[in-house]
């Protein structure tokens, strides 16, 4: 017999042990009863560095000595074999996961990222640790695992608490702590990446007034943050606490914050980018010329980001995307207008056009005053720059 040939039998009996573990394991976690010393807690998860994971995690941890188990359910795992991952994913129809892991696994990947983790031990019954386990085992099933995943209404944070709800016949009471001030979604997600991040002026543009509005009680917790926070206040049937002891496990090492997050931040490449616009106005204003290709790099960007914006209100199943005030900045129409800056002397309608755009402007600015949608606040040096330039085409055109 080859070296080969033994090879390959070492592996076949390899995968052959494998699966039959792995079967043995998976039929063990099916057919579980709990014991009485079984404990099911929430975890949360602190943010991290990047913005998937700004708004931190939550799962069930599941533990039970004499079982030996020590598992943690989560319902935030991307399925990255679905087909056309990416295109599902723009268009908000992509499935996620729920994953179960070893706390032990756990515990090492988030403090390695040193990311903070709490944990409350939830008050149940026997029967209804079984059920809420049986869900969890439920859901773990290959033709359950994936869900419609929404960001405000239906994601991991938000499974926790509906999870919870279905393992319990008691009513849970989500009390508000003392010093909570009910806030809008935009002003949520603002909590938890920044004002003048790249993360928030994306979100900022992409999600529309939609987000503007008060979020209720039940509709704060699509953060884990106050996962934690209504947990931890809530009561069964008005007497017993929800949670019956709280602790944090892994509590993250402060780290500096370095000027490079404000030297690459958008209101300073933006102000940058706003001063060379109206750098170039001033130097047009001077010399009675006209700088075309800025021009045209200002309405081919301004075009293009409006039609990826009315893409993303009327072509997906985003319902945060709708509503968005951005268009009145980033018009689409203004691609089909490009060859109109190329000409010498611009005609009539197109001077028209302008001072549409610069009512569009003003509109944007009442709309934000008034709150009817909050706009990145990066973008503010580039709407006075976009303001001014068009000032200057209309003046421009009339001497020409």
């Amino acid at each position: 017999m080859s070296l080969d040939s033994i090879r390959s039998i070492h592996m076949k009996l390899k995968l052959a042990i494998t699966f039959t573990f792995l079967s043995i394991a998976c039929c063990f976690a099916q057919m579980a009863q709990l014991s009485s010393n079984s404990e099911i807690s929430v975890l949360t998860i602190g943010p991290g560095e990047s913005l998937n994971d700004a708004f931190g995690h939550n799962a069930f941890r599941i533990k039970d000595n004499n079982l030996g188990i020590d598992a943690v359910y989560g319902y935030g795992q991307y399925d990255f074999d679905a087909p056309n991952f990416y295109l599902k994913f723009a268009q908000g129809k992509l499935n996620y996961l729920i994953s179960r892991h070893n706390f032990a696994d756990i515990y090492y990947h988030y403090t390695n990222y040193n990311r903070t983790i709490e944990e409350l031990v939830l008050n149940l019954t026997l029967d209804e640790k079984q059920r809420l386990f049986d869900v969890l085992e439920h859901n773990y099933q290959p033709e359950n695992r994936g869900y419609l995943y929404d960001f405000f209404f239906d994601n991991c944070a938000t499974k926790i608490r509906d999870v919870t709800l279905k393992a319990t016949q008691r009513t849970v009471d989500f009390k508000t702590p003392t010093d909570f001030k009910p806030k809008t979604f935009r002003s949520l997600i603002h909590d938890h990446v920044g004002l003048n991040t790249w993360g928030s002026f994306g979100i900022d543009i992409a999600l529309g007034s939609v987000i503007d509005h008060t979020a209720s009680v039940n509709e704060h917790m699509f953060l884990p943050f106050y996962i934690n926070a209504f947990f931890e206040t809530a009561t069964l049937n008005g007497t017993e606490k929800l949670v019956k002891t709280s602790k944090t496990v892994y509590q993250k090492k402060q780290t500096s914050s370095s000027i490079l997050n404000f030297i690459f931040s958008p209101i300073l490449i933006l102000g940058i980018l706003g001063l060379g616009i109206l750098w170039l106005t001033y130097r047009d204003y001077k010399t009675q010329s006209r700088t075309v290709w800025l021009d045209v790099a200002l309405f081919n960007i301004t075009g293009l980001v409006g039609i990826v914006l009315l893409l993303l209100w009327f072509a997906t199943d985003h319902s945060a995307t709708a509503y968005n005030y951005n268009l009145l900045w980033a018009m689409p129409l203004n691609i089909l207008v490009l060859g109109q800056l190329f000409r010498p002397v611009l005609k009539n309608w197109f001077k028209r056009y302008i001072k549409f755009l610069i009512i569009m402007l003003v509109l944007m600015t009442f709309h934000w005053i008034s709150g009817v949608q909050v706009f990145a606040v990066g973008i503010i040096p580039l709407i006075i720059a976009l303001f001014v330039r068009y000032i200057f085409l209309v003046k421009h055109s009339t001497h020409h």
